[in-house]
């Protein structure tokens, strides 16, 4: 019905077919015919021919403070966009698990804000499963995490590459036992863990002492389980935990020892009670990505977030 708007709003304005033609580089007889058309297909006319200068009929008026009311749209709209395009509007949603959420997402979001403080950041924590189905569904951009998605249904941006380590309460005999593979969380720090001249812990050391682990399904537990396999140990695992962080409190206590990963141990508040080991197993590394859905609209917001993440250190890549 409005096609061929900007024909008409043109001899409106201009109050003149010969002016409008000119502006709209057509000939006259050209602009004419194409508004001819225009009437025809409303079945009404638009502009009154007979005055001079030309002037709206009923039926014009009403059509022009319609086209005044699409242009407006219009013009919101594209400017919408190009606030979107510079990133001065727009939404976020990123969902990662506890560590990721409390030690890793919180100096990438500020840094992400900082510079763009228009665009609204929602961070959903939760365990893998429920966040992958938020993937899947278009309920969050991003997930952080260190289980691997489908590559056939998500894209992955790698973040950085951790290991797993050994982290035992200072108070446990079993530490003067394995003096010459201690560790300290500056070691730690230093990424002393994956030097290949660091010695790896014998984890039959500690085969007497209670291990807290997390629940069957988690990566980290997974992990866990073939590690001691590979070393023909049973552990003696008294408490199941849903999260790393919260493992590695308890541990911190002095409850028992714990395998957690060296994010979270540079991460972490500082915990003098506790030394660490490195492990002797190819199951100990892992990657960690920001996944999206393939096929999803990759927007600019998306885009500058990966870029700023991934100049972030997160810890040792």
């Amino acid at each position: 019905m409005f096609k061929g708007k900007e024909y008409i709003y043109e001899v409106y304005k201009e109050k003149s077919f010969s002016k409008a033609a000119q502006n709209l580089y057509i000939s006259q007889p050209a602009l004419s015919a194409s508004i001819k058309k225009i009437e025809k297909r409303l079945g009404c006319c638009i502009f009154d021919r007979s005055s001079n200068p030309v002037q709206l009929t009923e039926a014009g008026t009403e059509y022009v403070k319609s086209v005044e009311k699409i242009m407006d749209i219009e013009n919101r709209f594209e400017n919408y966009l190009s606030n979107l395009n510079q990133l001065k509007t727009g939404r976020l949603s990123i969902g990662a698990s506890n560590v990721f959420a409390s030690f890793i997402l919180p100096a990438i979001i500020t840094k992400f804000t900082n510079k763009y403080p228009s665009i609204k950041v929602n961070l959903v924590e939760a365990n893998s499963a429920h966040l992958e189905d938020q993937l899947f569904s278009g309920a969050l951009d991003f997930v952080i995490d260190n289980y691997p998605l489908n590559e056939l249904i998500y894209e992955k941006h790698l973040f950085c590459r951790e290991c797993l380590i050994l982290a035992v309460p200072q108070e446990f005999s079993s530490n003067c036992l394995a003096q010459e593979y201690q560790l300290s969380i500056e070691d730690i720090r230093q990424g002393m863990h994956l030097k290949p001249t660091t010695k790896p812990v014998p984890l039959s050391l500690f085969t007497h002492d209670p291990f807290i682990c997390l629940r069957a399904g988690n990566d980290t537990r997974m992990r866990t389980d073939k590690i001691f396999q590979e070393q023909g140990i049973t552990p003696k695992i008294i408490l199941e935990l849903d999260q790393l962080a919260t493992a590695y409190n308890v541990s911190c206590y002095g409850m028992a020892i714990t395998i957690i990963s060296d994010t979270l141990a540079q991460k972490a508040n500082d915990s003098s009670n506790m030394l660490y080991y490195k492990i002797n197993s190819t199951h100990t590394y892992r990657n960690v990505f920001f996944y999206n859905k393939q096929n999803k609209y990759i927007t600019k917001a998306m885009e500058e977030f990966i870029k700023i993440a991934q100049n972030t250190d997160g810890k040792h890549h």
